[in-house]
């Protein structure tokens, strides 16, 4: 499974839990910069208004957009494509949120969580996503049962 990520360079390098992960075979990584346009048709983009991600939607690659809340849809209007919108079931992050000015969904997760999150309801776990997240455990431990994660 191919994972395309559309990052918004605003959000801190730094502090980006996809840093790690943007040499992984099957990762890409696309800065947003106005002008670039994404194809992104087919895939699943993970989204919190779509219908529940289930194992049937198998065998399709991910689309993720890794920025704040409130930059959302203006980033998604450099996606072209047909995009099938899945959101998660129930996840708890581990990520210790914190905004002074916009509250997250109570739900809401880091990006590395959500992707692990995907490849394991899809059946395809990639495991290495988490190697280099600090709450990895935590992430783990807090969802395991709704990921079917067994160790």
């Amino acid at each position: 499974m191919h994972i395309l990520i559309l990052r918004d360079p605003r959000e801190s390098a730094a502090k980006c839990s996809l840093t790690p992960i943007r040499d992984l075979p099957g990762v890409e990584l696309v800065g947003y910069d106005g002008e670039r346009r994404v194809n992104a048709d087919g895939r699943i983009a993970l989204d919190p208004e779509g219908e529940l991600l289930t194992a049937a939607d198998a065998g399709r690659d991910l689309f993720l957009i890794d920025s704040s809340w409130r930059r959302v849809e203006k980033l998604k209007r450099a996606v072209d494509g047909v995009l099938l919108p899945r959101r998660l079931p129930e996840l708890v992050t581990a990520y210790p949120r914190k905004s002074k000015t916009f509250a997250d969904p109570a739900t809401g997760l880091a990006s590395i969580e959500a992707l692990f999150a995907a490849t394991a309801i899809l059946g395809q776990p990639r495991h290495e996503l988490l190697d280099a997240y600090r709450w990895r455990e935590e992430f783990l431990a807090r969802n395991r049962s709704v990921l079917g994660i067994t160790g």
